[in-house]
Parts: C-alpha cells; sequence; structure tokens
C-alpha cells in the first residue's frame, strides 16, 4: 500500500537524496511544513518567522519498505539530541521532526523514538507531531543534490552508499500483515520495540500461556514470569530452549542478543544476564507485541492442553 511519512532532518537537500535511494520510496517532495503562513517561500522560511520546516515528504510502498526501517535510516542521518541545528545549519527551520497524516503509525512512530531514547541520558529533540500542512519547495530545490553533485549536505555521503545497495525480502507475508496489528507487524518483522510500561503484558501475572503472536507457536509460561521493573514481560527462561533463536544486536550503538522464534522468525525481544540467579541469571525481555496471551481456563480449548503440567511447577 502507498503510504506518506514526512520527515525533518536539518537541511532538506540531503534528506531528499537520501530517502531516494531507499527501495520502495517512490517519490519524494521537498517542502516546508506546518507552516503558520500559508505558500511560504524559502526567503520567508529562513528568517525564522513561518514556523515552517524543512521536510521531506516521502512516498513509499510499506509492502517493499517499512516505516520501521525509513525511520531507523532518517535516525541515523540526523543529531536526536541537537535542537534546531543539525550539521552547519541553525535555526528552527532546520529542527528535526516526524509528522504523520496517518494516526495508525504514531504506535509506530512512539516504538522507534522509545528504542532510541534508551540510547541518550538528554530528552530527543525531535517533534513528533500530525501534518498540520505542506508545501512543496521551489523547484530548484527539488532532486537538488542530482542537479548539483557537489552540492552542500550535512549527512555522511556513506549512508547514501549503504541505503543505495540495500535489498529488501519479498516474501509474501500479506495474509499476516492483515492479522496483525501495525505495532505487532512492525515488532515481529521489522525489530520494532514498544514503549514500556505501557504494553499489553507488562503487569499480566495470571496463570497461563504465552504463544507467538504470528504462528501460535509456545514460548512461554507464566510459572517463569516474573517482575523485573524493566517495563515488558519478563521470563526466565522458555518452555523449551529450541523454541528460540539467538542473534547478534548492534543497533542504536548497542551489543546486546536478540531473541526471535524458531518457528516463525518472528522478532521476540532480548536476553540479558541480569535474570534472578536461583532461577538460571537470565532475563527475556519480551515485547508484548510479539505475544498472545492464553489464560490457563482457555488453554484446553485452543489446544494448549499439553502444557497444564507446567503451571503446576
Amino acid at each position: 500500500m502507498r503510504k506518506k511519512i514526512y520527515l525533518a532532518g536539518g537541511c532538506f537537500w540531503g534528506t531528499d537524496h537520501l530517502f531516494s535511494l531507499v527501495e520502495g520510496v517512490e517519490n519524494t517532495t521537498v517542502g516546508y511544513a506546518n507552516s503558520k503562513v500559508p505558500d511560504p517561500t524559502y526567503k520567508m522560511v529562513c528568517t525564522g518567522r513561518t514556523g515552517a520546516a524543512e521536510t521531506v515528504e516521502v512516498e513509499y510502498d510499506d509492502e517493499i519498505v517499512s516505516l520501521t526501517e525509513l525511520l531507523m535510516i532518517y535516525f541515523r542521518s540526523i543529531d536526536p539530541v541537537s535542537l534546531n541545528r543539525q550539521g552547519n545549519d541553525i535555526g528552527t527551520q532546520y529542527r528535526t521532526g516526524i509528522y504523520y497524516t496517518d494516526p495508525a503509525d504514531v504506535e509506530v512512530i512512539d516504538a522507534v523514538m522509545a528504542t532510541l531514547q534508551r540510547r541518550y541520558s538528554e530528552p530527543l529533540a525531535v517533534e513528533v507531531e500530525p501534518l498540520v500542512n505542506f508545501y512543496p519547495a521551489e523547484l530548484y530545490h527539488q532532486d537538488y543534490l542530482y542537479k548539483n553533485p557537489g552540492g552542500y549536505c550535512h549527512i555522511d555521503t556513506s549512508l547514501f552508499a549503504e541505503v543505495k545497495t540495500r535489498k529488501v525480502s519479498r516474501n509474501d507475508k500479506s495474509d499476516l500483515r492483515k492479522r496483525l496489528t501495525p505495532l505487532q507487524w512492525e515488532v515481529t518483522q521489522n525489530g520494532a520495540t514498544e514503549r514500556p510500561f505501557t504494553n499489553e503484558y507488562d503487569h499480566e501475572f495470571r496463570k497461563g500461556i504465552y504463544v507467538d503472536i504470528t504462528d501460535g507457536t509456545p514460548l512461554f509460561i507464566s510459572s517463569t514470569k516474573y517482575n523485573s521493573g524493566c517495563g515488558w514481560p519478563a521470563f526466565t527462561r522458555p518452555i523449551d530452549p529450541s523454541l528460540i533463536s539467538e542473534h547478534s544486536d548492534t543497533s542504536f550503538g548497542r551489543q546486546r542478543t536478540e531473541v526471535r522464534s524458531a518457528s516463525s522468525g518472528a522478532h521476540l525481544g532480548h536476553v540479558f544476564p541480569d535474570g534472578p540467579a536461583s532461577d538460571g541469571g537470565l532475563r527475556y525481555c519480551i515485547n508484548s507485541a510479539s505475544l498472545l496471551f492464553i489464560p490457563v481456563e482457555e488453554m484446553e480449548a485452543e489446544g494448549y492442553g499439553a502444557y497444564l503440567p507446567l503451571l503446576e511447577n
């Protein structure tokens, strides 16, 4: 499905060029977002009195490139804690922002923002707001770096080369996508992280079983769930180690161990060596959006009766 997201990342020449290289992006347009003045010119925007931000309208096919992937690229192109400044450009027109038109995108944006925030002690200086208006910039600004290859750009050109050679998986998961919520899709398929403390199962401590939201494979049992205080469901171990696969994760500049469902490949969360020492010392920190909880009284009817004895331990 064709969608749009609006990204302000400093001077719009570089941001425009970067996203034009992404496979799945069908069109980019530079312009001025959320202006207090109708149809502002570049000269007017430079005064700082219009309130407009230099922004790129990114039109993309979300069957090829996800919003999470676009935002991961976006955050690599900016300094997310720099207020009203990117590279050599200073002023409110160069502020960073993510402006959306589809309310369903908010959960995904918030999830990626929450993931990034954990890397910084200071708050992110990235606006997340609905798009109020967008006015295309003058013609000479459009495709500027294609017309002026040596023109100014605050983005490291190595990122251009990396994005240009990026290849996407074309596995058909259209039925799964229809069945999952946008957040469940972004978490399980694109490695997003939901917001801590406000997710569905963080405070769920009834007896029952937790299964892979994508294919129903049993993964965790309530008897190994504990309140770690981390803001996500935490388990000391899976039902069986063979149900989980582990992968090195260096995203956002951190070295972590990602865990996925071995059966479906769905992203679940991460495992850390700071769990209860009395129960193995591990903490499986799992996104609620990757799980489906089935309470004990429904397990037999849902086909998970064989796992009932595990709840007696």
